[in-house]
């Protein structure tokens, strides 16, 4: 059995535990909140042996096998240093932490321990995630030249949205999902980054459009903000043909046209429960293997969007308490 200790009770915490649920061999086996209450409530509701009102706790349990950070983005870089300490594998909700600087300390703090640490951002572990770079490196669509993302939701009123102590906007809570579906299927080689961004009475970014270009005629165009629903596809345009998913943040359906025809169309597995338990299958076999990092997300990519992300806050003008 795998034991996964969630530090954080909130709803990204209930839908891990949904997620394990039904699979035999891994388990949500501890809960940690400051609130010894919502703890105790959590495990009952979830079926979780331990419960603790302290994340000292937790990470010092010795049957915890991975630590999973689902805390706000402000508070990540704490919670995950904690684990790394107490010399736990940990598993780390996206964004990673506020900025690339405390990013840069988690990531020497695990590499001196020895300790196992990922990026929780789920669309990297998913089955049809990696089918979109396969059909895409097929030639299937011909030459890949513009890719679009998009992801809104109706959200200016979130507390985590709109307050800079919880490292508030739209960037690190949705832009996120569209800057790494750029990176998975077009890379890091950006010659040029233009944006435009809208930001709220508290000065965090509402709604963005940044546009990168690459080498080969290549270009991304991508769409994040808290103050509309949109369709939330991602869209690889090619020379003969393009490819069409469904949802960037989880995406369930791929289409591949060719010549304005649909010539195939890929569901997503049948047996996913909410596509959260790729991630902590990931890190087990990464456990299993002595790896200290994933690569399906590896540290250095981890790093870089943290930087990207630091750079369009800058240029915006969004500021965090802990910048």
């Amino acid at each position: 059995m795998f034991n996964v200790g969630i530090i954080g009770a909130g709803w990204i915490a209930e839908k891990m535990a949904i997620s394990l649920a039904p699979l035999s061999d891994y388990r949500v086996y501890a809960i940690a909140s400051r609130s010894l209450d919502r703890a105790q409530a959590f495990a009952r509701k979830h079926d979780v042996l331990k419960a603790y009102s302290s994340y000292e706790e937790l990470v010092a349990d010795k049957d915890v096998d991975l630590v999973y950070i689902a805390t706000p983005h402000s508070h990540h870089y704490d919670h995950a240093m904690l684990a790394i300490e107490a010399g736990k594998a940990v598993l780390v909700e996206k964004a990673f932490t506020a900025n690339a600087r405390q990013a840069e300390l988690l990531l020497s703090a695990a590499h001196e321990k020895g300790v196992f640490i990922t990026e929780a951002i789920w669309t990297r572990y998913m089955p049809l995630s990696m089918k979109v770079k396969e059909l895409m490196d097929s030639g299937v669509i011909g030459e890949p030249r513009v890719l679009t993302a998009t992801l809104c939701y109706m959200m200016e009123e979130k507390e985590r949205i709109i307050r800079p102590e919880l490292c508030g906007g739209a960037l690190l809570d949705l832009g996120v999902y569209v800057l790494n579906f750029a990176r998975m299927y077009f890379g890091t080689d950006i010659q040029k980054t233009v944006t435009n961004c809208i930001l709220g009475p508290s000065g965090m970014d509402m709604q963005e459009c940044i546009s990168l270009t690459y080498p080969n005629n290549r270009m991304a165009n991508l769409q994040s903000g808290a103050l509309c629903l949109n369709d939330r596809q991602g869209i690889i345009n090619g020379t003969e043909g393009y490819i069409r998913v469904d949802n960037v943040n989880c995406p369930e359906l791929i289409e591949v046209w060719r010549n304005y025809e649909l010539v195939e169309r890929i569901e997503r597995p049948a047996d996913i429960v909410t596509g959260y338990e790729y991630q902590v299958m990931e890190c087990r076999r990464c456990l299993e293997e002595g790896l200290l990092e994933s690569p399906m997300m590896p540290h250095a990519e981890t790093l870089s969007i943290m930087k990207q992300m630091d750079e369009l806050r800058a240029e915006w003008g969004v500021k965090y308490p802990m910048d």
